[in-house]
């Protein structure tokens, strides 16, 4: 929901909820030329001209003025004035009439002043009546809430357990604010009210990274009939040192020793639904690439499967027994590949 629902536009422009468009507009011509820096020099003042201008853009425009109205409770407070006003029009008519009709006859004309009267000042049914009448529908926001999964998860899908913090007009002012002149005591006069909720969701398979998930009437509350707000869920893939993905593909980072590089080895790698071998083989630089075809996600429509892309990292070991320290120097010794030729040619 908007921050301007929290404030008083009105106030802002030093009117009050009963003004027409004219004084709005004329409101904002006079501010504006006291706050505007191109106007008022060394008097301007950019933030204050910001919240005036703010306010009129919202008030000079008829469908605007009423969403805010309703939810501030100025549109009921503004057509309840304008029917007693008529009703009390009415009624006085109706009461010269009674008065004009029993002049000749003390006794009912008497009575005929209190019935006037007493339905002149009592005007609850009236009110009643109008604030049944523009309660107009209004839609509740959709609600933004980042899920992280793993790789893993997002290939496989996963199930989440979300708090999601609905906002909602407050239903003991109706998002007005203030009840009977003094300030609602179940929302502390802001409007609004904040109810936490947990619900289990479904992350679907090979979701992608960004992507958004849209679960049905979960998002804030309609006010007055108008449809609830959705729930998107936007994934965010944990990263992970050793796997991630992109696009279709899987993409793994394989630590592997110095002597499974020179040799060639068989490895079992973590993957999907459980473990996979794969064959490294003798003399792998590091850095190489390896490619599994069809080892990745498929695609939306579930026609094409992209790979799984294994980058060989070679890693020394952190620590060396006496033997391994040994070995290591006896390789030193025999070895006659002179890796370094090619930095030396000229």
């Amino acid at each position: 929901m908007p921050n301007y629902y929290n404030k008083d536009l009105y106030k802002i422009l030093n009117l009050t909820f009963e003004a027409s468009k004219d004084d709005i507009k004329s409101a904002y011509k006079k501010l504006a030329k006291m706050y505007h820096p191109d106007v008022a020099g060394a008097n301007g003042n950019i933030d204050k001209f910001k919240e005036i201008k703010e306010a009129y853009d919202i008030l000079s425009n008829d469908e605007a003025r009423k969403k805010y109205d309703v939810l501030r409770g100025f549109y009921t407070q503004r057509l309840e004035k304008e029917a007693e006003k008529s009703s009390y029009k009415n009624k006085y008519d109706t009461y010269i009439k009674q008065a004009k009709k029993h002049s000749e006859k003390p006794e009912s004309f008497s009575n005929s002043i209190n019935e006037a009267l007493d339905s002149l000042f009592h005007t609850k049914n009236i009110k009643q009546k109008f604030k049944e009448e523009i309660k107009t529908p209004i839609n509740g926001s959709d609600i933004n809430l980042d899920v992280n999964v793993s790789c893993f998860e997002a290939i496989t899908g996963t199930n989440r357990k979300v708090n999601i913090l609905h906002t909602q007009p407050c239903p003991n002012c109706e998002g007005r604010t203030f009840i009977n002149g003094a300030k609602c005591t179940m929302c502390n006069g802001t409007g609004e009210i904040s109810l936490q909720k947990k619900i289990n969701v479904k992350i679907p398979k090979d979701v992608k990274q960004g992507s958004k998930i849209r679960i049905k009437k979960e998002g804030n509350k309609g006010l007055y009939g108008g449809k609830d707000g959705d729930l998107y869920l936007i994934v965010n893939i944990e990263k992970n040192p050793y796997f991630e993905t992109e696009g279709m593909n899987i993409l793994c980072n394989l630590p592997i020793t110095p002597f499974e590089a020179v040799l060639g080895a068989e490895i079992t790698v973590p993957y999907i639904d459980g473990n996979i071998n794969v064959k490294i083989p003798p003399m792998t630089s590091s850095g190489q690439k390896l490619r599994l075809a069809g080892m990745g996600l498929y695609n939306k429509s579930k026609t094409k499967k992209g790979d799984m892309i294994i980058t060989v990292l070679i890693k020394l070991p952190q620590k060396l027994s006496k033997k391994e320290q040994e070995l290591y120097d006896e390789l030193k010794t025999i070895s006659n590949d002179d890796i370094r030729a090619d930095m030396n040619a000229k």
